[in-house]
């Protein structure tokens, strides 16, 4: 999906990592949410309440999922899964452009 239609922008920005790390978030119609981000380069840890879905809309993103012990890069146009309640780690070497979607099990 390249456009959003029909959602309710939330104005203030999540800012984490002193700037590093920024997000905008978008709430749908039907009460779900998706945020859209940039990452700077860098290495970042962050936690989820929700399942979420990420996607890579431009650079490249090196990820440390729970319970793996294997970094795995992913670029431009792919995507990946964070269990709830659960860490993860991202490693930016370049600028990193992302949306990520809330499942609620």
């Amino acid at each position: 999906m390249d456009e959003i239609k029909n959602v309710t922008i939330v104005k203030k920005a999540n800012v984490y990592y002193d700037g590093k790390v920024t997000s905008r978030t978008v709430v749908f119609e039907d009460g779900s949410r998706k945020t859209l981000g940039i990452i700077l380069p860098g290495e970042y840890e962050f936690g989820t309440g929700a399942k979420e879905h990420m996607e890579i809309l431009a650079g490249k993103l090196n990820v440390l999922l729970p319970d793996s012990e294997t970094w795995v890069c992913f670029k431009e146009g792919e995507s990946f899964y964070v269990p709830s309640n659960s860490k993860f780690k991202v490693s930016a070497k370049e600028v990193a452009d992302y949306c990520c979607s809330y499942i609620e099990e």
